[in-house]
């Protein structure tokens, strides 16, 4: 049995609105701004599949996963994997995106869940959320996201 214990959680405050916030995470034209892939899918509805497309060649698929959860603009939750590890449910993990209104704007907290101790997965993403949400907010409050 696989120990998937790991989780890493992030939260940080976006002057935006839910909706902008929820839209910037699934909406290809905004995610390519500050996160360098298109996060696509046919419908975002439970069920559905999801993919991470690189900027630099939209035929290069580095991630993907299902729908599980969709409440916009509150809360979106995906399953997530490698797209070469996508039929092994030991490399499959899960990320929550929760939106709520906060002080001027928004509390957005990812929970990334279901992680293998000491996977390169997770040092992957306990680098890369950071740089990822700052980004996002940083493209949400001033129109301009980091070069990732």
């Amino acid at each position: 049995m696989t120990d998937t214990s790991a989780s890493f959680i992030y939260v940080t405050y976006i002057r935006a609105t839910p909706e902008q916030v929820f839209e910037a995470i699934i909406k290809p034209e905004i995610a390519l701004r500050y996160w360098g892939h298109a996060n696509v899918s046919d419908d975002w509805q439970p069920g559905s599949t999801w993919k991470h497309v690189r900027a630099s060649d939209a035929n290069v698929v580095d991630l993907v996963g299902k729908v599980l959860e969709s409440d916009p603009p509150r809360r979106l939750v995906l399953s997530w994997s490698n797209e070469s590890q996508q039929h092994d449910p030991a490399h499959t993990s899960t990320v929550a995106f929760d939106i709520e209104p906060a002080l001027e704007g928004v509390k957005l907290t990812v929970s990334h869940t279901d992680l293998q101790p000491d996977s390169g997965m997770l040092a992957g993403i306990s680098k890369g959320w950071p740089m990822v949400l700052s980004s996002l907010k940083s493209l949400l409050e001033t129109g301009q996201g980091f070069d990732l």
